[in-house]
């Protein structure tokens, strides 16, 4: 497990590179939900999310180490990040995509330094693609949530709100894989222990949510949940045991609570953000805790939406 020594030593790693994005409220949200409630704006993130915290950490670690390059599978947020850094600290980053792949995220990718491979149609058929191409590259592989230094980059968003909010009582993270959560947990657990820490998954996606009421990692298959950043099929290896170890609770959200809580941030915060971010506040908004009057942060995991997709979040 990482802990809170390694998330410190995340965040002098990636000073120079990521930028402490700020905390958002709105009094008619907070009137909704009858809390505080603050927003942790990674939408505003280097890459448009928190991906490039723990990017970072992991790639300056293996260029540090003497990697000449690094691969990752991703058709979003964590390739574009992986290209990025890749590219500021000058080596190349090969993505690998799936074959289906939307245009705007491929560009995204190219737009960042980074070279696109096609793979298959599904992450089994990417995976094992990427890290192949780091062995015939002598590069390094770069996971998308399941890696000590992926954790501890991501637990420096953990680190950030409990300084920017002095008095907070919960915080709701949204959970894929762990990464995030896992980060965020050892960063409060273990710095201010009363402080509630909250995972949200989708309806559709609940591996986490399944796994720790039956106390094992549990598989769920493919998914269809419009939080699209969240549709691992079950939870790290490395990050479930922090789950398992820390979280106060993990709560489920429905697709039209995403929906919706989607277009409130964008209609009365005029915020663009993913479906994906939208479900912790979705969590807070259809008041899935027994929480009132408390002061709560919803963490934004990032604001790479399509806008083809964002028409019809909003149309339908």
């Amino acid at each position: 497990m990482i802990g809170i020594a390694d998330i410190a030593a995340a965040r002098e790693r990636i000073a120079d590179t990521i930028r402490q994005t700020p905390l958002l409220s709105s009094r008619q949200l907070s009137a909704l939900c009858g809390n505080e409630v603050f927003l942790k704006g990674e939408h505003l993130q280097k890459t448009g999310s928190f991906k490039i915290r723990g990017a970072t950490n992991k790639v300056r670690q293996a260029v540090q180490e003497g990697a000449e390059s690094v691969t990752a599978a991703s058709s979003g947020n964590h390739g574009q990040a992986v290209a990025y850094i890749a590219h500021k600290l000058g080596i190349p980053a090969t993505i690998v995509v799936p074959e289906d792949v939307a245009a705007c995220k491929r560009e995204a990718i190219e737009a960042y330094g980074g070279k696109v491979e096609t793979c298959g149609l599904t992450s089994t058929q990417r995976l094992p693609r990427a890290i192949e191409l780091a062995k015939q590259q002598n590069g390094v592989f770069i996971p998308p949530y399941d890696d000590l230094l992926i954790m501890a980059g991501q637990g420096t968003v953990g680190l950030e709100i409990l300084e920017q909010l002095e008095e907070v009582d919960a915080v709701f993270v949204p959970v894929g894989g762990g990464g995030l959560l896992a980060g965020v947990l050892t960063a409060i657990k273990e710095t201010r222990p009363s402080v509630q820490v909250i995972g949200v998954e989708p309806q559709l996606a609940s591996d986490t949510y399944q796994s720790l009421q039956q106390n094992r990692p549990v598989s769920i298959g493919a998914t269809s949940t419009i939080a699209d950043g969240l549709r691992t099929s079950q939870p790290g290896e490395l990050t479930f045991p922090v789950l398992q170890k820390y979280v106060d609770d993990v709560v489920l959200v429905t697709e039209e609570e995403i929906r919706q809580s989607f277009c409130f941030v964008l209609e009365r915060m005029k915020q663009v953000i993913e479906p994906s971010s939208a479900t912790t506040i979705a969590a807070v908004m259809y008041e899935k805790t027994a929480l009132r009057g408390k002061r709560i942060v919803a963490i934004i995991s990032g604001g790479n939406v399509d806008l083809a997709a964002m028409a019809g979040l909003i149309t339908r």
